[in-house]
């Protein structure tokens, strides 16, 4: 890897994805975790993104339903999306009966 080619969205949000399993397994602290995703996403160069997991191990995930694609993030987004469609026309319909 080449510490001095630029960072792309992409490879940040790889970083912060590392950062998220790195606090919930009890690597960071919250405070920390947010001083960490503020110099992600400061980052300029692979290098500056490498700096700030170096003092973490490298996490291989171990069950491959861990490693799903972005089509699986996607997928949760779109229930978390259809649930709140689903919750405003169950307002909405509340309202309209109520009044």
């Amino acid at each position: 890897m080449d510490v001095e080619l630029r960072a792309s969205d992409d490879d940040r949000h790889r970083v912060v994805a590392g950062l998220q399993r790195h606090t919930s397994l009890g690597r960071l602290t919250l405070d920390e975790f947010s001083d960490r995703v503020a110099e992600v996403w400061a980052a300029r160069t692979l290098g500056d993104l490498a700096a700030v997991t170096r003092d973490l191990p490298a996490d291989l995930p171990t069950d491959p339903a861990a490693a799903a694609s972005p089509a699986h993030g996607r997928r949760d987004m779109l229930v978390v999306f259809a649930v709140a469609v689903a919750t405003l026309l169950l307002l909405g319909l509340l309202m309209a009966v109520t009044r």
